[in-house]
């Protein structure tokens, strides 16, 4: 079993920055691909970014590649996803998940941990 925790959502202008964090409970943190997803309002979640378990590979959602750059700190059980250059259309929750597939898989299964969600909002 893993647990996931987001943080570091927020009310943000235009074209600021926002980093979120996703702190994993167990100790075999290392051994997961994890991945980072959103659900706009009034729409359906969506893949934004993954990297897998060595941390060599990343994926990202041709919408937010160049501004966001999905990490992981594998000593602190956690990953990260930093925003750059934010829009109003980022507008999301946004959740962590993890899973033993590969990164590029996360991109279209299903994981199978979920954190609770950490809601970001993009004023213009």
């Amino acid at each position: 079993q893993v647990q996931l925790v987001e943080s570091g959502g927020g009310l943000v202008q235009a074209g600021d920055s926002l980093r979120l964090s996703c702190v994993a409970s167990g100790r075999t943190f290392s051994r997961y691909s994890m991945g980072w997803f959103r659900q706009p309002p009034g729409k359906e979640r969506e893949f934004v970014g993954a990297i897998n378990w060595s941390g060599g590979s990343t994926y990202y959602a041709d919408s937010v590649t160049g501004r966001f750059t999905v990490s992981r700190d594998d000593v602190k059980n956690t990953c990260y996803l930093q925003m750059n250059s934010l829009k109003p259309e980022d507008t999301a929750v946004y959740y962590c998940a993890a899973d033993k597939t590969t990164a590029s898989a996360l991109r279209v299964t299903d994981p199978d941990y979920w954190g609770q969600g950490t809601q970001v909002t993009v004023s213009s």
